[in-house]
């Protein structure tokens, strides 16, 4: 008569799925470096760069917003102050429609610098996102123009405004000067990538061009934003 031979137990018994049962897995799993969604580091930073980069907008777009509403002095009308005399003639707003569809332009190149990213090449990629950034240097060039004619020629100051209520410029340079520095530093973005893509880096590095994806989401924040800026600002 055979004696049964004693079998010793696990610790820390082992589920079929292979993981540890119990408090010590759920202490292993979290220990562990584990992604919990499958998107990318580089991704998910952006996405919360902009999410809170929307709440500054916010807060400025409301608080633009409240002022305008709550001021007892006239508000300056935005068609004639934002006029460009072409001929002799002031066109409402000229300026400021070719700004848009500047940026708007760019959104469209920088979609395609993407396509093209993920189909590995190169060229067009690289072309596509320098194209991108000389829309928007130009729309920072125009921008500059603006700015310095109503410096200039309207007198109209952060602290103070000749045409009316005194918060118009202090509304305008903060809201417009802050895009507008987001637009100069994208420019400067979309341009080391599209060098480093023409170069071939990302290749070398295992052909990712993920990089691009990101850059472009960036970029379309920005043009998102001045549409909510066109809005509010110089057609309200």
């Amino acid at each position: 008569m055979h004696t049964p031979m004693a079998v010793e137990v696990p610790t820390h018994p082992i589920e079929s799925s292979g993981a540890v049962a119990g408090l010590p897995g759920v202490s292993a799993d979290f220990a562990a470096d584990k992604q919990a969604f499958p998107v990318p580091w580089g991704k998910a930073m952006m996405w919360i760069f902009l999410l809170s980069d929307t709440f500054i907008f916010t807060c400025f777009l409301t608080a633009y917003m409240h002022v305008r509403m709550s001021t007892t002095v006239p508000w300056p009308n935005p068609s004639e102050v934002f006029a460009l005399s072409l001929g002799g003639e002031p066109i409402p707003l000229i300026l400021i429609a070719i700004m848009t569809f500047i940026l708007i332009s760019s959104s469209g190149t920088m979609a395609m610098a993407v396509n093209y990213g993920y189909r590995r090449n190169r060229a067009r990629t690289a072309s596509l996102m320098l194209v991108t950034a000389g829309f928007g240097a130009t729309f920072v060039g125009m921008q500059a123009f603006e700015w310095t004619k109503l410096i200039v020629d309207e007198g109209i100051r952060p602290w103070g405004n000749p045409l009316g209520a005194e918060q118009f410029g202090a509304s305008f340079f903060m809201i417009t000067g802050f895009h507008g520095m987001h637009v100069s530093a994208g420019v400067v973005y979309l341009v080391i990538v599209a060098l480093k893509v023409w170069r071939g880096d990302y290749e070398r590095a295992g052909g990712n061009y993920e990089i691009v994806e990101i850059a472009g989401l960036y970029w379309h924040f920005v043009d998102l934003v001045w549409v909510f800026i066109f809005a509010f600002f110089y057609l309200w």
